[in-house]
């Protein structure tokens, strides 16, 4: 194996070695600890040093060496434990010869074990009186000495167990993100929604309009598709009678990847018959501003230079969107009446488009057949998307976007469908599910007509066969998981909130690989 820097990986090895040669086990199988550093700290941090020499603690702790400091016949360290740090103090007459030249042997990065017992130092640090120490695990290889710059961003993903080690920080942003899992679970549990699972590979690409990853199963001889969305799976299982579902799950998209964009993401879906748009609106609410005090002890939350307040959403219409974002330079903005008008939408587009070409910008592609609903669409997120800052549901999106929603009784042109924005990111969709089956084939024939490497290829009969049977009226939604954690925890990358982001392959000359992103990496 190469290691850089190769000398301190052989002075390592040869250390160890001197170790195994005095009797002890280089690997040994397991220490019977009795405590964490993080119960320790919570339970005897208050003791005072009369108080331990009174009533002796006794502690057998596990950990990290990750400072070391030697006096002579006796040394201080520091063991880090599930993210907490104990001092310990060894010393030579207490642990005797054969455990003290253990101790000067050590390495930072060591993993070790200690017995002994709590009291304060003069310094009134809480601290370990050594007795006895093992080495449970030899760092072959040094820590780093810190992590910073863009030149090492590529290596705290791809290492991210020293990235875990190194930095508090990461640490305590997954430890929120389970937090945020276990809560979700109880949100729901609570309100008899049962916890499913559904399938990862699917024979025909679905539930959400995606460009899919590919695979191929040998022994049936057929062509899969990894999981865009469960959608389709879990509206199934509310025919077949399991009325409130829900499904935490790792969905797969073979798109671009970005600060809002990993091609292996996770979603929070649930389904609940009987329900509907409003009733989504209303427990997303709930749920929101439930994970914002949990997980950050208020429902305002701090997001880079901004507070957001999930204990007020606000309510508007996509078309309201529009008019109160359009931007200035494009020229007077349109009216509610302007959009809903036959051809309207497309005029204010093409308006806007030429204004940002004309400006130096990208535009937006406009297509001779796209329809109006696809035009109000393109220009949300063309002149507002970015702009929604503050957590607000957009609602009464166009029916030409969205294939799996109701249509609204006194205008068949809107789905009765909302979708969450915060910080510029969406965050949920939601809509009342469109059970005619009818209506549902039809849509799908026509997305598949329109074509497109995002949209499905195939009819999905066997779901049209289960609305069919009988499909309950019912409220659905996604909820990206990973970027509710970004927001819960201040992290302006969705890489930073995965434990083990996609990333190209590594440099062969480099062990952290290539340090520059993908072209769209930075996005």
């Amino acid at each position: 194996m190469e290691f850089e820097p190769r000398d301190q990986y052989l002075q390592r090895v040869k250390k160890l070695s001197e170790i195994v040669e005095t009797g002890h086990v280089a690997y040994p199988t397991r220490f019977a600890w009795t405590h964490t550093a993080g119960e320790i700290l919570e339970k005897y941090g208050q003791k005072s040093a009369e108080d331990l020499a009174a009533h002796r603690v006794e502690v057998r702790v596990a950990g990290r060496l990750v400072q070391m400091r030697g006096h002579g016949k006796a040394g201080f360290a520091h063991l880090l434990n599930q993210g907490h740090r104990l001092q310990i103090y060894v010393k030579l007459d207490i642990v005797g010869p054969r455990g003290y030249e253990l101790y000067r042997r050590l390495d930072l990065g060591d993993t070790i074990g200690v017995a002994g017992h709590l009291f304060r130092t003069k310094t009134n640090e809480l601290t370990i009186w050594v007795e006895s120490i093992e080495l449970l695990s030899k760092a072959l290889l040094p820590l780093p000495e810190k992590w910073h710059g863009l030149s090492d961003v590529e290596s705290r993903f791809r290492q991210r167990y020293l990235d875990l080690i190194s930095n508090e920080r990461v640490r305590d942003i997954f430890t929120k993100r389970a937090a945020v899992l276990r809560e979700i679970r109880r949100f729901f549990d609570e309100r008899g929604y049962m916890e499913v699972e559904t399938p990862m590979m699917h024979p025909i690409a679905g539930g959400a309009t995606a460009r899919p990853f590919t695979t191929h199963h040998n022994t049936l001889d057929v062509k899969l598709y990894l999981r865009i969305a469960p959608e389709l799976y879990l509206k199934r299982l509310v025919v077949g009678g399991l009325d409130r579902v829900y499904e935490i799950n790792r969905n797969f998209r073979n798109e671009g990847i970005s600060t809002q964009h990993n091609p292996e993401f996770t979603m929070l879906e649930f389904y609940e018959a009987y329900s509907d748009v409003e009733s989504m609106m209303v427990l997303t609410e709930e749920l929101l501003a439930l994970l914002a005090q949990k997980i950050c002890g208020s429902t305002t939350v701090r997001y880079g230079e901004h507070a957001l307040d999930f204990g007020r959403i606000e309510r508007m219409s996509m078309r309201e969107a529009i008019v109160r974002h359009w931007p200035g330079y494009a020229g007077p903005p349109p009216s509610l009446a302007d959009l809903g008008a036959p051809g309207g939408a497309r005029k204010f587009l093409e308006n806007w488009d030429a204004a940002t070409r004309g400006s130096g910008g990208e535009g937006v592609a406009i297509g001779a057949t796209d329809s109006d609903g696809a035009c109000i669409g393109a220009l949300f997120e063309a002149v507002a998307e970015e702009k929604l800052i503050q957590p607000v549901m957009i609602y009464d999106f166009p029916t030409a976007i969205s294939p799996l929603s109701k249509r609204r009784l006194d205008d068949p042109s809107i789905a009765e469908r909302f979708e969450l924005y915060v910080a510029g990111m969406e965050i949920a969709n939601g809509f009342s599910e469109l059970n005619d089956p009818a209506d549902q084939e039809a849509r799908f024939r026509e997305q598949i007509e329109h074509g497109g490497d995002e949209v499905p290829k195939q009819l999905d009969e066997d779901y049209i066969r289960a609305l069919a049977h009988g499909l309950p009226p019912t409220g659905g939604e996604g909820i990206g998981i990973d970027r509710v954690v970004m927001l819960l925890t201040d992290s302006h990358s969705i890489r930073e909130v995965i434990l083990f982001p996609l990333l190209r392959p590594a440099a062969p000359d480099s062990p952290a690989g290539d340090d520059n992103p993908a072209p769209d990496e930075t996005k």
